[in-house]
């Protein structure tokens, strides 16, 4: 068996994680955050600050986890080889049916959003979704076809997403007014439960720090390399995101930010630098968008590709999902099928968005919630590691996991806030409980056929 290759250092891990979780959320979800903090920029940068302390102790029990086994994957594989396969095959239904999918469709969504605001068209939901499901199209195409067109727009767009985030942090910083959104936090306000939901919208501007250990068995010395990685990069995440949002604060009043909604970017922009100027920035955004969505169907589009090459047993239609395109390659009738997912998320997109089903949230925040309840699971294995001896540190096997789960039950209050969360948590939920049948039912027919 050929042995992997240990290409990554210390500070590519790095990189590679803050690429991954910079993406869309930030630009998009500023409002909704102002929105349930009642305008209060400090309680902003708490929640932020919260959030992404759940992700420290998050990514360092992953990383226990992901340091003890040379098998790529990243999370499905780790439920599956220190779980067990019957609940990898019930995390990687989820993934396929509801997590992936509708952060896809909600930001190829964005990406239409902000076109409309680029060219001038009309921003209607109808325009904003057509732009959308034109864009995640041709991703879908562009991945299929190409591995390396699909890896260089990334690596592109990685670059680029950063640019509009450092210009509104630093004009605001040292231009704009930082006062304007540092009112008081009232009693009130944090005795409600209100400013809780401003998690969901957090929650989704840090998420795919786990897919990360993914390439775990690619670093160098991954045992001391990933954990600082899942360290220094969520500081690093947490420190831009939290000066983009005081910035954009300081350009624009709160109020006005919760008003004009996904469009505050393209106003604040214009106020600093003109028209000419803002479409300039938009372009980067938008680059921005489009990156975080190509590397989501990226990813997605080799994960029916993935349960399928593990057999019949684990996911449905594995001889023709298991199958990869002969001149390129690619797994072409696994990207069908999540283009088919996709497009059936967006049409429920639609609908919410709407009929105004989930204010100041969408589709896609409650999967993203939904899938720390797996995240639970690992962490109580890693103290398990601890009480087997194959852990030796307190710290590492007890009070990491334990502040982790604390961290994801934090989000997990979030999402409780949403009118429609049990109704959306419970559709989570049957999605795994088919995925569990379909595998009882499978592993009992082969027990009986062996007989």
């Amino acid at each position: 068996m050929e042995q992997t290759r240990h290409h990554y250092g210390l500070f590519t891990t790095v990189t590679m994680i803050i690429g991954i979780c910079i993406g869309s959320g930030i630009f998009f979800k500023s409002d909704n955050i102002l929105k349930a903090t009642g305008g209060s920029v400090p309680l902003g940068v708490l929640v932020f600050v919260l959030g992404a302390t759940s992700i420290i102790f998050g990514g360092l029990c992953i990383s226990e986890l992901a340091s003890r086994t040379d098998r790529p994957g990243g999370i499905i594989t780790y439920v599956e080889e220190f779980a067990s396969e019957k609940l990898a095959c019930g995390m990687g239904w989820f993934q396929i049916f509801v997590y992936f999918p509708t952060i896809a469709a909600v930001v190829s969504w964005v990406v239409g959003i902000y076109i409309c605001l680029l060219f001038g068209w009309e921003g209607s939901l109808e325009n904003q979704m057509l732009i959308g499901f034109l864009f995640y199209t041709l991703t879908f195409v562009m991945n299929s076809l190409s591995a390396r067109l699909g890896g260089g727009f990334q690596n592109f767009s990685t670059i680029s997403k950063m640019i509009p985030l450092a210009i509104i942090a630093v004009c605001g910083l040292f231009f704009g007014n930082p006062a304007k959104g540092f009112q008081s936090i009232s009693p009130s306000t944090l005795g409600g439960a209100a400013w809780l939901s401003a998690i969901g919208p957090i929650a989704y501007s840090f998420d795919g720090w786990s897919i990360s250990t993914s390439i775990a068995p690619e670093i160098r010395d991954s045992k001391k390399n990933l954990p600082r990685a899942l360290i220094i990069a969520p500081i690093i995440i947490l420190i831009t995101y939290v000066a983009y949002f005081i910035g954009v604060s300081s350009l624009l009043d709160p109020q006005k930010i919760i008003e004009l909604q996904d469009a505050h970017v393209y106003i604040v922009a214009q106020n600093l630098f003109g028209g000419f100027g803002a479409q300039i920035i938009l372009i980067f955004v938008i680059l921005a968008v489009m990156g975080t969505a190509n590397g989501i169907v990226l990813g997605y589009i080799r994960l029916p590709y993935s349960m399928a090459i593990r057999g019949q047993g684990m996911f449905p239609f594995a001889e023709k999902l298991s199958k990869q395109d002969d001149k390129n390659g690619m797994p072409v009738n696994s990207a069908i099928f999540c283009y088919a997912i996709t497009t059936f998320w967006a049409a429920i997109h639609f609908i919410t968005v709407k009929f105004g089903l989930l204010p100041n949230s969408d589709v896609s925040e409650i999967s993203i919630v939904m899938s720390y309840i797996f995240y639970i699971i690992l962490y109580y294995k890693v103290f398990t590691l601890y009480r087997a001896g194959e852990i030796k540190s307190a710290y590492r096997g007890v009070a990491v996991p334990v502040l982790a789960t604390l961290g994801s039950l934090f989000i997990l209050s979030g999402g409780l806030q949403s009118k429609l969360f049990f109704l959306y948590a419970a559709f989570c939920i049957l999605v795994v409980l088919l995925a569990l049948f379909y595998y009882r039912k499978h592993h009992a027919d082969m027990s009986v056929g062996t007989k």
